[in-house]
Parts: structure tokens; C-alpha cells; sequence
């Protein structure tokens, strides 16, 4: 089973950064493909960004596009959401999900619990 705990949300002024991070166990971040998404107050849940269990592939939502960054720590089994130049709009639960498809998938098997990043004007 993979367990994933995301970490790392808190409160941010626009134009600050914030780096969330994706601990996974049960299977190592190498042979995972993982996706943050987002989920704003009254909306809808929003793909954030994935990165690609083999070749470093990523690809992002054009409205974070520029912005944020996905990477992995694959010693530490963890993968890394870096959020620059944030904006209040960016303020919603984070999630990162994993699936163990080579390439993105149309759909994530595992989740973490979320955490809150709050960006203030």
C-alpha cells in the first residue's frame, strides 16, 4: 500500500514562496508518477501539475505554469511542490496523488490527506 503525507502549507504573502512536500511510503518515489492538485473554497478540484514516474517528464496547469515547480528527492522518498510569486488565487487544500503508470494517468490511485495553503493580499 502507498501512503502519502503532504506537508509543508501554511500562510504566505502574495509574492512569497512555499515549498510543500509529498512523503511517500510503501513504494519508493521513483516508481511512482505523482500529481498535486488543489482544491479551492466552492470549487471544483484542480490539477496542479504531475511529474512522470520515469524521465523527469512534468507538465503543469497553464495558471500555475511559470510559477510552480515539481521535483523529487527520490533518496528521501519525496516529492516537492515549489510555489513561487504565489497569489491569493493559489489559496486552496494541496493534494498529491500517485499512480504507479509509467506516464500520466487518467486517474490517481493514491492520495494524501492535503494541506492548506493561504495566500494573503
Amino acid at each position: 500500500q502507498v501512503q502519502l503525507v503532504e506537508s509543508g502549507g501554511g500562510l504566505v504573502q502574495a509574492g512569497g514562496s512555499l515549498r510543500l512536500s509529498c512523503a511517500a511510503s510503501g513504494r519508493s518515489t521513483s516508481t511512482l508518477t505523482v500529481g498535486w492538485f488543489r482544491q479551492a473554497p466552492g470549487k471544483e478540484r484542480e490539477f496542479v501539475g504531475a511529474l512522470t514516474r520515469t524521465g523527469g517528464t512534468t507538465k503543469y496547469a497553464d495558471s500555475v505554469k511559470g510559477r510552480f515547480t515539481i521535483s523529487r528527492d527520490n533518496a528521501n522518498n519525496t516529492v516537492f511542490l515549489q510555489m513561487n510569486s504565489l497569489k491569493p488565487e493559489d489559496t486552496a487544500v494541496y493534494y498529491c496523488a500517485a499512480s504507479m503508470t509509467y506516464y500520466f494517468p487518467s486517474q490517481y490511485n493514491y492520495w494524501g490527506q492535503g494541506t492548506q495553503v493561504t495566500v494573503s493580499s
